[in-house]
């Protein structure tokens, strides 16, 4: 086993196709035919099942893979401590961002950090969905921001920031005058029920907001029109603005958007509406004194 061709095989298993793991590898398909036809015979066995042009791993496959992924992790483990205690604070952080929310985060986080470690280099993951399991899955990410989801085992979680969901309306909605004034509150309070006849634009359900928007509905029994839903949160306000509804936004984004006009944002729910967002990184894994003030950083500056 050498690290060149656990990649190599690992490559092959996540394309299933000899010609566009090559591609990514940047060597010929002939070469890497070579490579395998070499390590099969190393261990005596197949590693792939060839059907058409796809390669399907065995069951020696499978398992050299999980031996494979191991020893990659703690070469990559053994890496980043070996330049924690040799550089000069330079090094590299891959992390997982949702898609909506780098816009807002990043620049708040990254002008504090690259101050202390401007010789450190981040890689920002914009994903869409499902960022717990590209975690898990990916070995070179360090770790991942999203929203609270179900805890995995073979993960370690730190809450970033827990902020609540307001409820937007445009600037002289004329139900704006039925919100009120609560104290210790930022935003004035306004009874769901109160619109039940108004038009929402809205996240899609398996969005974090899209979920909550669904349970205020359920629990205060009423079912709006929802016109129009987009995964985009500043689409959401702008749609908002031009009057074709009421949408819901997390205070973090509300904060950082930048509008012409601010629109009018209301406290909803009995005690407020609240998403937790979480930090998360493979327990056991090393993370960097760098990585670790990222982290600090973010806890600090949200």
């Amino acid at each position: 086993m050498n690290f060149k061709e656990m990649n190599y095989i690992l490559c092959i298993a996540k394309h299933q196709n000899l010609t566009k793991a090559a591609q990514e590898l940047y060597i010929s398909q002939p070469t890497l035919t070579k490579y395998l036809q070499k390590l099969e015979q190393e261990v005596g066995g197949k590693l792939f099942a060839r059907s058409g042009n796809s390669y399907i791993a065995t069951y020696l496959g499978r398992r050299y893979m999980e031996y494979a992924k191991k020893v990659l992790e703690v070469n990559q483990d053994w890496q980043k401590e070996l330049k924690d205690l040799t550089s000069c604070n330079e090094g590299e952080l891959n992390i997982a961002f949702p898609l909506m929310r780098s816009s807002c985060m990043v620049p708040q986080i990254m002008e504090v950090f690259h101050k202390q470690y401007p010789g450190v280099r981040v890689n920002l993951r914009e994903e869409t969905y499902a960022i717990q399991e590209k975690l898990l899955l990916d070995d070179q990410l360090d770790f991942a921001i999203f929203n609270e989801a179900k805890p995995h085992p073979k993960l370690e979680y730190e809450t970033l920031l827990r902020e609540e969901v307001l409820l937007v309306m445009p600037a002289g909605h004329p139900l704006a005058d039925l919100g009120v004034i609560r104290s210790g509150k930022e935003y004035p309070w306004i009874d769901l029920r109160l619109l039940a006849r108004e038009p929402f634009i809205l996240h899609f359900p398996e969005q974090t907001t899209g979920h909550i928007a669904l349970e205020l509905f359920e629990k205060y029994g009423i079912c709006p029109s929802v016109p129009i839903r987009t995964r985009n949160t500043v689409t959401c306000v702008k749609l908002c603005q031009k009057g074709l509804g009421l949408c819901f936004i997390p205070e973090n984004y509300m904060k950082n958007i930048e509008l012409l006009k601010k629109p009018m944002c209301f406290s909803v729910g009995d005690d407020g509406a609240y998403s937790t967002l979480t930090i998360a990184y493979r327990k056991g894994a090393y993370l960097p004194v760098y990585a670790q003030d990222f982290i600090r950083i973010a806890q600090q500056n949200l």
